[in-house]
């Protein structure tokens, strides 16, 4: 008897993280259930009769005082008319992301950066390994430095203003407001000659 008694609360301990989870998914449930009937301007007793749900079980689910079934999930979703995915929206929140205000982000010093060549980050993300990394290039003032780069992965360039001849490799691309041009990072790249002074282009590295 003692060892029964033991294996049965060893079955029964408790998991706060799964619980946490748990609760947090039928928030959500919750929310967006109420939300798209609402919005279909549908009565409880409605989505119930639409379900086949009884009125009570439709209020425990708004309430997100009981865990919905699989099966009860797929009701739902047909009587509101909505895909299945539509009642997890917003269960996975705890995503990063960075805001660059106009004229702010960190200047990034690189070769030519005081002959006139500002780079200017416009933020990035610390969690995500492969991540793309978004800089603002000005060019200034004609100068013998020109900077070129070598990295992996892949980049664009978008000209915001001004005209430039632009390097890759051993190819030469003249790249003027609204030009656009992507090219392999691996590649020996940058601006080879200054034409329309100034000049502004984004540059997106996605490593």
């Amino acid at each position: 008897m003692t060892t029964g008694r033991t294996e049965k609360a060893e079955a029964t301990v408790d998991h706060p993280e799964s619980e946490a989870t748990l609760g947090a998914l039928e928030g959500v449930i919750a929310v967006q259930v109420k939300r798209h009937r609402v919005d279909a301007g549908m009565s409880a007793a409605e989505l119930a009769n639409r379900t086949g749900l009884s009125k009570a079980m439709i209020s425990k689910i708004e309430s997100a005082s009981t865990s919905c079934s699989l099966t009860t999930l797929q009701r739902l979703a047909q009587g509101l008319n909505v895909p299945v995915t539509a009642l997890f929206q917003g269960a996975d929140t705890e995503r990063e992301a960075t805001l660059t205000r106009a004229g702010e982000g960190s200047v990034t010093v690189r070769s030519g950066t005081r002959h006139g060549h500002e780079y200017r980050s416009l933020g990035s993300l610390k969690r995500r390994d492969q991540a793309i990394e978004p800089s603002l290039v000005t060019l200034t003032s004609a100068s013998d430095v020109f900077p070129q780069f070598q990295h992996p992965g892949t980049e664009f360039i978008y000209m915001l203003e001004g005209r430039m001849v632009y390097g890759h490799g051993s190819y030469e691309y003249e790249l003027a407001t609204g030009d656009s041009l992507v090219f392999e990072g691996e590649g020996p790249h940058g601006p080879l000659r200054l034409v329309e002074l100034p000049i502004r282009f984004l540059a997106v590295a996605a490593r």
